[in-house]
């Protein structure tokens, strides 16, 4: 059923990427990140080549301050859909992946900041 879920999910945001100047949205982010599970939950060691990948894709969605409380508020809804996910494994995730998105990968933290 996830797999179904993450398949609708990286569909709208393809069909979200060809339409341009729309802000960041949910389905973008979901989809860059949804590659990005087994690590954030501990199967994976290290981030795959995709999930570094979808991580770039997010920092070059959310270029203004309200896409990145865009973007902050779609990951703190995603996360909260996976209560396995390890906290270590979200904060050291942009950085593993060459990043600096500025942007929280968690559950509980402050979008607004």
């Amino acid at each position: 059923m996830k797999a179904v879920a993450i398949s609708m999910l990286v569909m709208l945001a393809v069909v979200q990427l060809v339409v341009p100047g729309e802000a960041v949205d949910c389905g973008q982010v979901n989809s860059s990140l949804a590659t990005c599970i087994p690590f954030l939950t501990g199967a994976d060691a290290s981030p795959s080549a995709s999930c570094c990948a979808g991580i770039k894709n997010i920092k070059t969605l959310a270029q203004t301050l309200a896409d990145k409380r865009a973007a902050c508020e779609c990951i703190k809804t995603a996360a909260a859909h996976y209560p396995n996910i390890k906290d270590d494994a979200a904060s050291s995730l942009p950085k593993k992946c060459g990043a600096d998105i500025n942007i929280p990968i968690s559950k509980t933290t402050n979008c607004q900041a």
